[in-house]
């Protein structure tokens, strides 16, 4: 579905990403782990063409993205939960839903919308409220089910447990294994490194703009290596 090869990115004249090949199949949830700044975030910016790479290919459903706007990468199917929510604060959850379908999933938004409420059952009682007023967790869910409203093939997730307490970071964790068991592709980039290999299938370690480890989840959680020197166990 994904194919990332030799991606070289960055800002200005500086690289953060100095060759990366990443993979995502239909199905999967595939991690992307590393700790602050080594380019996750760039990483994400770069797939969703809100920068262009220096160098390499990104190829979606067997097309080529560099190039391509954001706008014609999501109507693709290929959608960004940044970082951070980046919500709407002074609309209502349901104007931040609704802006979801702009580009992609219109003609679908009431069931969308359904869909939406159906999985995250606190924003149906929200819908009215301004966004910028409810739980950070609130608020993460709000960005989540705004992604989905664009009918996702792929939905990359940037650090979805950033912030939340430890019990909303177990629910966030499920939840994302419950929309990806109902058939969506995710790329997860986190630094919650225990939690996301217990539910990706697949995940790449990255590290001074390197992929440094990859392979199947389970295989890398049990990695002597790994545990010691990235996990602290």
């Amino acid at each position: 579905m994904l194919e990332v090869r030799g991606l070289r990115a960055g800002y200005g004249r500086v690289e953060i990403l100095r060759g990366i090949d990443l993979d995502v199949s239909a199905g999967e949830i595939v991690a992307v782990l590393g700790s602050n700044g080594v380019g996750k975030s760039t990483l994400n910016n770069n797939l969703s063409a809100l920068y262009r790479p220096f160098g390499g290919t990104i190829r979606f459903k067997g097309e080529d993205l560099v190039g391509l706007s954001s706008t014609e990468v999501v109507k693709r199917g290929l959608i960004h939960v940044p970082e951070g929510r980046k919500i709407f604060p002074d609309l209502s959850v349901l104007e931040n839903l609704e802006l979801g379908s702009l580009v992609r999933g219109k003609p679908n938004r009431r069931r969308n919308l359904e869909r939406v409420m159906a999985i995250f059952p606190r924003l149906q009682e929200r819908l009215k409220q301004l966004a910028g007023t409810m739980s950070g967790g609130e608020q993460q869910m709000l960005a989540i089910g705004r992604g989905l409203m664009s009918e996702p093939e792929l939905l990359i997730m940037d650090e979805p447990s950033l912030g939340l307490s430890p019990l909303l970071v177990e629910e966030m964790f499920a939840l994302i294994q419950r929309i990806n068991r109902e058939g969506l592709s995710i790329l997860l980039m986190e630094q919650n490194a225990v939690q996301t290999l217990a539910i990706a299938h697949r995940a790449y370690i990255i590290e001074n703009g390197h992929v440094t480890m990859q392979g199947k989840a389970a295989d890398l959680l049990r990695d002597p290596a790994l545990r010691k020197n990235y996990l602290g166990l």
